[in-house]
């Protein structure tokens, strides 16, 4: 007689621990995009479990930098640019540097997740509704408006407790989605343990996927913007152990969930010399393989993280600005209006001009590793700070983290030079 009382207890117990997630989801929300599943699927297609040792330190880096400004934060009750802008030389040119590489980057990504987005809807309701097939072009595009039209509503709604709940939606989904798969189509312990000794696959497109990956999991926005969600949680100083602790289960999603679907693609089509370069080629080659129950899981999936990734695109220009003007986000403001409405209609250009974005979005990810020495460096100067940070000066551990990841990054970064100019 009890049993249903127990089951019901464990559900609200497990729904409370899900919506307790803080920021770092966030983190997941920037990392975890159609533009981060597709680069995956494709890695793990072409190279199987090669590239896991990238994947793996772009993980550990990003929870070291998570941890680093939003320690920052707490402790000065500063914003990133802000702080920039205010404590470092020649801190204003590096902060509108940084402002304008990662919004050319996310709205790229904005594009492509979109068009990637609607694209899915649309191969669904193709499945219960075939007569649309004559009328892909008009339908994907219905569907894009529609889509970008309730996300900003939603941003009108202006409350951070609200982006939050909705991502925690999403990501939950997501994560199970790939997780789930993971348990269907797996590669061999062998190979997953090859594919964390480093190396660089000797084909083309080798440097400039490796590049992508950093550019994709170990985004400078998710850095950037923490601070801002840190505080509108609510959290300060008391907070600083919990605040770590968000960041680590932050960084160990993101490593979960990406090389789930790296190890899915890899065990179900890099053995077969089936390389993937589009998401939706899944629909074919996935399918004989993995069954329709996994093939629809995965397409959940990759649905859940694009998107869950169009909130945290269409605020970054918005976050940034704020953060460089005053180190507040006012959601309410005009300005955040004015710039979230441009990013909505950027977003439109792949679905109205019926373009393909995968090839375009990971060169776009590429230029994204480019701004990540500045905003890893950037932090150095500042936690290392004594009278910005006090008694809570970053540690020796800290330090060795931080300048691991600025040498780390400026490897990447001189590879996807190489990697683009031999592209152009």
């Amino acid at each position: 007689m009890n049993a249903p009382k127990t089951s019901n207890s464990i559900l609200k117990k497990l729904l409370a621990l899900v919506l307790a997630f803080g920021p770092g989801i966030f983190a997941i929300g920037y990392t975890i995009g159609t533009g981060s599943v597709t680069s995956m699927i494709v890695a793990g297609s072409t190279y199987g479990m090669q590239l896991l040792w990238v994947l793996l330190l772009s993980c550990i880096f990003s929870g070291v930098l998570m941890f680093a400004y939003g320690n920052y934060a707490l402790v000065t009750g500063e914003t990133a640019l802000y702080a920039f802008k205010k404590h470092l030389k020649w801190g204003k040119l590096i902060a509108m540097l940084i402002i304008l590489g990662i919004s050319f980057g996310q709205w790229n990504s904005l594009m492509g997740i979109l068009g990637i987005s609607s694209n899915i809807i649309f191969e669904i309701f193709l499945i219960y509704f075939p007569g649309l097939l004559g009328y892909q072009y008009e339908s994907v595009l219905t569907i894009a408006i529609v889509v970008i039209v309730i996300f900003y509503g939603f941003l009108m709604v202006g409350k951070y407790a609200f982006f939050e709940k909705i991502l925690v939606i999403f990501v939950t989904i997501m994560a199970l989605s790939f997780v789930i798969s993971l348990f269907m189509v797996y590669p061999l312990p062998i190979e997953v343990a090859k594919g964390l000794i480093p190396s660089i696959p000797k084909v083309e497109g080798g440097q400039m996927m490796v590049a992508a990956f950093v550019g994709t999991t170990m985004a400078a926005a998710t850095f950037l913007s923490r601070p801002l969600f840190v505080k509108g949680k609510g959290w300060t100083i008391k907070n600083l152990d919990q605040q770590k602790k968000d960041a680590i289960i932050a960084a160990s999603l993101v490593f979960l969930i990406s090389a789930s679907v790296m190890a899915v693609a890899s065990g179900a089509l890099f053995h077969q010399g089936q390389p993937v370069t589009e998401v939706l080629d899944m629909v074919h080659t996935l399918e004989p393989v993995a069954g329709k129950f996994a093939l629809t899981l995965f397409f959940f999936g990759t649905l859940s993280a694009g998107l869950s990734s169009i909130f945290p695109c269409l605020l970054i220009a918005p976050i940034l600005l704020a953060d460089y003007q005053s180190g507040e986000l006012d959601t309410s403001s005009k300005q955040f209006k004015i710039i979230t409405a441009i990013a909505c209609l950027f977003a439109l250009i792949v679905p109205i001009f019926g373009a393909n974005p995968i090839e375009i979005q990971i060169v776009s990810q590429v230029f994204n590793v480019f701004v990540l020495p500045l905003v890893i460096l950037g932090i150095i100067l500042l936690v290392n700070n004594t009278k910005l940070m006090t008694t809570y000066k970053a540690s020796i551990w800290l330090n060795i983290g931080l300048f691991a990841a600025l040498f780390f990054s400026c490897v990447i970064s001189y590879n996807g030079l190489v990697a683009l100019y031999n592209y152009f």
